[in-house]
C-alpha cells in the first residue's frame, strides 16, 4: 500500500539560508492517494521575529508564537509521523530547504537531509498538465472547483489538506483515486489463498429467470462472435 505525506509549512520569511525559520508545519496522510484522516500539526517558536511580509500572508505573530515549542522539541514527532512515506509538496525546494536547515540545527540528532528527487513536487506536475497557466495553489483550486472559502489566511495544515485534494485531481481525479483505493484496500484485507483466489476472476451474480432471459436476449443481439464471450466463457453463451 502506498503511503504519502502531503506537507506544507509557514515561515518567518522566504530565505532559510539567511536565518528565516519554520513557524508552522502541517501534514496529511494518504494511503493510495486517499486521505486516511490522520494529520500532524505543530506551531513552532522560531526564536526570531516574523517579517511583515510573512505576517501579512499567514497572520502568525511573534506574540502568538512566543510560547510555542522550539523545532528541536517537535522534530522527533514530525519524523515519526512521516516515517519512510513519500512526501508531496507544492514548490518543494522552498519547504524542503527550510526543513533541512531546521534538521541541520539539531546537530548530532540531525536526520539525513531530505532529497528533492525523492519528493513529489506538485508544482512541476501542474505545469506539465497546464502549460502556460497559473499553477499556484489558489489557481489550481479554482481550476478544479475546490472550495477555498475556509482559507482567509495561509495555514500549514489547511493548505496541506487543500493540496491533498489538488494532488488527487492532478493524478486524474477523485473517482479514479477512490476506485483504485478500494481495490487496494480489498486486496490488503485478504491474505494467502484468499488473495490468490481473488485473481482475475469475474464474479457472477445470481439472476432471476426473468433477468436471465432479458440478459440472454441482449447478448443474442451482439452477433455470432461477441468479444464478451472471450471473457465470460462458453457456459455463458446463449
Amino acid at each position: 500500500m502506498l503511503r504519502e505525506i502531503v506537507l506544507d509549512t509557514e515561515t518567518t520569511g522566504t530565505d532559510a539560508k539567511n536565518g528565516d525559520r519554520l513557524i508552522e508545519i502541517g501534514c496529511v496522510e494518504l494511503f493510495n492517494h486517499i486521505p486516511s484522516g490522520k494529520t500532524f500539526h505543530r506551531y513552532v517558536n522560531p526564536q526570531r521575529a516574523v517579517s511583515e511580509g510573512a505576517f501579512a500572508v499567514h497572520g502568525l505573530s511573534d506574540a502568538f508564537l512566543s510560547d510555542k515549542p522550539a523545532f528541536s522539541a517537535i522534530a522527533a514527532d514530525l519524523l515519526a509521523f512521516c516515517g519512510d512515506a513519500r512526501l508531496v509538496i507544492h514548490n518543494a525546494p522552498f519547504d524542503v530547504g527550510f526543513l533541512n536547515m531546521e534538521y541541520a540545527r539539531l546537530g548530532a540528532q540531525a536526520p539525513k537531509p531530505i532529497a528533492l528527487e525523492a519528493v513529489v513536487d506538485t508544482l512541476p506536475m501542474a505545469r506539465r498538465k497546464h502549460p502556460g497557466a497559473p499553477n499556484n495553489l489558489d489557481a489550481l483550486c479554482s481550476r478544479y472547483g475546490i472550495d477555498t472559502t475556509r482559507r482567509t489566511k495561509h495555514g500549514a495544515l489547511l493548505d496541506a489538506q487543500i493540496l491533498a485534494e489538488v494532488y488527487i485531481e492532478l493524478l486524474g481525479g477523485k473517482q479514479a483515486s477512490l476506485g483504485l483505493g478500494a481495490v487496494a484496500a480489498t486486496a490488503v484485507s485478504l491474505a494467502g489463498e484468499e488473495a490468490a483466489a481473488l485473481g482475475p476472476r469475474v464474479s457472477r451474480a445470481r439472476l432471476t429467470e426473468a433477468e436471465r432471459a432479458r440478459h440472454d436476449a441482449f447478448r443474442a443481439g451482439l452477433g455470432p462472435s461477441p468479444v464478451w464471450a472471450d471473457y465470460v466463457g462458453e457456459d455463458a453463451a446463449p
